[in-house]
């Protein structure tokens, strides 16, 4: 029996998705990675919403991670092309590239905390490259580049320690991480909320590379044995909420252990009515076959 997508409360309209165009033969409707170092535990999925599904456009979220091997940490990019700019798929998987890339050479350069900024400098002067390409090689504007290529971006990396692996993270625009308490089936946000404190309206205000924050938004949590960190774009977090629904339910229910890759893809492809954007997660536990501390 072939699986049928995960109904969340009311699910949406079924249908067959569209061909995303001749030339989004890069962008493949969903992708899914997993694997283990002997410290922790990643997987990630990005799957197409159901709006470009329909309307035939590319999956315009991304996500990469690797080990840097010789100290076991994990890094990782994840980022949500902003559905203004003309080619935000290139924006978010180039920035991605980038942001891993970078962090792997720093990482390999000293032990100190990242330099984020050096980062998502990278990150944006790959966008501008791109732009620059793409006009034959005509210097483009700053705001060009933004209306090509813009992307939210999360970067960060999860290091092995004794007490407890250490996460950094910084991000450009609206995309999330929490860290899920499995335990509690509860979540907490790593970074601000789309909404200000008080406030019951959500601001659907990004500010996406190429433009490099000052000072950058970024954080440092750690986490204990029942924490798992999950990195995600809105298509992700707006259904999300603060976790207290079906949606939370869901994932904490499902996310106790880590699942196989393909079925990490299939619970992110859930369906819930109004729900249709892109989701992409990228979730890392405390490896399950690691010493206690």
């Amino acid at each position: 029996m072939p699986w049928r997508p995960i109904a969340v409360g009311t699910p949406g309209p079924e249908f067959e998705a569209r061909p995303p165009g001749r030339y989004a033969f890069e962008f493949p409707d969903t992708e899914c990675d997993g694997w283990s170092t002997p410290s922790l535990c990643l997987r990630f999925a990005s799957v197409r919403g159901a709006q470009h599904r329909y309307s035939g456009r590319p999956r315009q979220d991304a996500a990469r991670a690797a080990c840097h091997e010789a100290s076991g940490s994990v890094v990782f990019a994840v980022a949500d092309g902003v559905s203004g700019a003309r080619r935000p798929e290139f924006g978010a998987i180039e920035a991605c590239r980038t942001s891993v890339e970078r962090m792997l050479h720093l990482l390999s350069a000293g032990d100190g905390p990242l330099d984020f900024r050096d980062v998502l400098l990278r990150a944006a002067e790959r966008l501008r490259q791109l732009a620059q390409w793409w006009q034959g090689g005509r210097e483009p504007e700053p705001g060009e580049v933004a209306g090509m290529l813009a992307t939210t971006l999360v970067a960060g990396v999860v290091r092995p320690d004794p007490a407890g692996p250490v996460a950094e993270l910084c991000r450009v625009g609206d995309s999330g991480a929490w860290v899920l308490d499995r335990a509690a089936g509860r979540y907490q946000a790593v970074f601000g909320a789309k909404t200000g404190s008080g406030s019951p309206v959500v601001s659907n205000v990004v500010t996406p590379l190429p433009h490099v924050p000052d000072p950058l938004e970024r954080t440092v949590v750690r986490l204990a044995a029942p924490h798992t960190l999950l990195v995600g774009t809105d298509g992700f977090g707006d259904p999300l909420g603060d976790g207290d629904g079906q949606v939370g339910a869901l994932f904490a229910r499902q996310l106790g252990t880590p699942v196989s890759p393909p079925w990490f893809a299939h619970l992110l492809d859930f369906s819930r009515e109004t729900f249709d954007d892109d989701r992409t997660l990228l979730a890392v536990w405390p490896h399950p076959g690691a010493p206690a501390t």
